[in-house]
């Protein structure tokens, strides 16, 4: 069995760090067996090293190692990737053609990102490791298959479960044995080690000097947290080999090239503040129903109007009359006025429906309705009004605000008295 230190080497690993020693030990031991691994870890951290040891340590080294990035592949295809398809299985499926698992019989399968597959396609891999059974697209003949899966991700799973978005079968079935990989950012003493391996690999690969870290910018590369792991370290080395003439790297300068957004240590705190648009918006929805339910009263105040005054009981009159006092409490101009002012603040349209004329005789009791009023005095009354508010309008050359004023009423009352009378 080799040891941790001659895969390093064999590998090219940087560090010394003792979660990425136990991972490797772990790789090591298991590598022999068949059994499958599920890989976890944050993007970028190296996760792709850890099946290529596997395979290389294992007795199928000598067959084929098929590496499947599953994020990239479209949910319509991935079926066809894997598992191969027939002829005239779907549209563009001009001839057969295999999948990874059958031309990797015998060997090695790296699945990526494997929290990104789709359910139905999980189904099928599950048959796969459970019996090693497999159908192509549009085929009804079982196929068999003897591959190793090795499968990795940058999800939490638990989650993924919990959220119905993974099998938890499928994810016992691949988790046999679970290696993790630490981020960057907990591997403190290897930053600066894999940071020196990549300026110098850097320096050669485009035949330039070999940038060197000032000691202020050591530490601003140790206090960095680093949320793109190592994958982000190396473009950053990449970076700075190309673009800077100085050779010698200042903190300040280092400083350039790390995004700012990134560079707190702070813990960030969502959801603790509210935009101010979200407070508008909940406004504007309470103004809404508020002036929703003004109007369900106020077409709930005119049917209650009617029944009473077809009301001919004297005893029941007498009860009208005091209802209609409750119900109104002499304050009819003030829910006229509430309900104007609140379709302002919406921006609604006028509303449609009329509020019913009330006919007073004396201010001691402005809502007694008198059945014995003729149907001639109303509309005599009717007609004053137009008569009015059409002199009114014709004084003030047409000027609606000057009319309403002169009237004293509101200038979106006298609209809906011009469009009623038609005037």
């Amino acid at each position: 069995m080799e040891s941790v230190q001659s895969i390093k080497q064999r590998f090219e690993l940087i560090g010394n760090d003792v979660k990425l020693n136990r991972a490797l030990e772990k790789a090591i031991q298991v590598a022999p067996t068949d059994i499958s691994v599920l890989v976890t870890g944050e993007s970028g951290v190296g996760k792709e090293a850890i099946p290529k040891i596997i395979h290389s340590l294992s007795h199928r080294k000598h067959a084929k190692y098929i590496a499947v990035n599953c994020g990239a592949i479209p949910e319509g295809t991935i079926d066809s990737e894997l598992f191969g398809h027939e002829k005239g299985a779907f549209t563009g499926a001009t001839q057969t053609r295999s999948g990874y698992f059958e031309v990797a019989d015998g060997g090695t399968i790296f699945l990526d990102e494997v929290g990104e597959l789709p359910l139905t396609t999980q189904v099928r891999l599950l048959r796969v490791l459970e019996n090693g059974e497999f159908l192509k697209v549009g085929s009804s003949q079982v196929q068999k298959t003897d591959v190793r899966i090795v499968a990795a991700t940058n999800i939490n799973m638990f989650e993924a479960i919990k959220k119905e978005k993974f099998r938890e079968d499928l994810y016992y079935r691949l988790s046999t044995v679970e290696i993790g990989i630490p981020p960057l950012r907990e591997r403190r003493e290897d930053i600066h080690l894999l940071f020196r391996k990549f300026a110098s690999d850097f320096g050669q690969k485009y035949k330039m000097p070999t940038i060197r870290l000032e000691d202020d910018a050591v530490q601003l590369l140790l206090k960095y947290r680093w949320p793109g792991n190592i994958r982000q370290l190396r473009n950053i080395a990449e970076q700075i080999s190309v673009l800077e003439e100085n050779r010698n790297i200042s903190a300040a300068t280092l400083n350039s090239y790390l995004p700012s957004s990134s560079g707190s240590n702070l813990p960030a705190v969502v959801g603790q503040t509210k935009k101010e648009g979200d407070f508008s918006n909940e406004r504007e929805i309470l103004y809404k129903v508020l002036f929703d339910m003004k109007s369900d009263l106020n077409d709930l105040k005119k049917l209650t109007l009617e029944l009473l005054k077809n009301d001919t009981s004297e005893k029941v009159q007498e009860e009208n009359e005091t209802l209609i006092r409750k119900i109104y409490g002499g304050k009819e101009e003030e829910f006229e006025q509430e309900e104007e002012s609140m379709a302002e603040v919406l921006h609604l349209p006028e509303p449609t429906v009329e509020k019913p004329m009330v006919v007073t005789q004396s201010p001691e009791d402005r809502y007694h309705f008198a059945e014995e009023i003729e149907e001639e005095e109303t509309l005599s009354l009717q007609e004053k009004e137009i008569e009015l508010i059409r002199k009114s309008l014709e004084r003030n050359r047409g000027k609606r605000k000057a009319a309403a004023a002169e009237l004293g009423i509101s200038e979106r009352t006298l609209y809906r008295k011009i469009k009623q009378y038609d005037l």
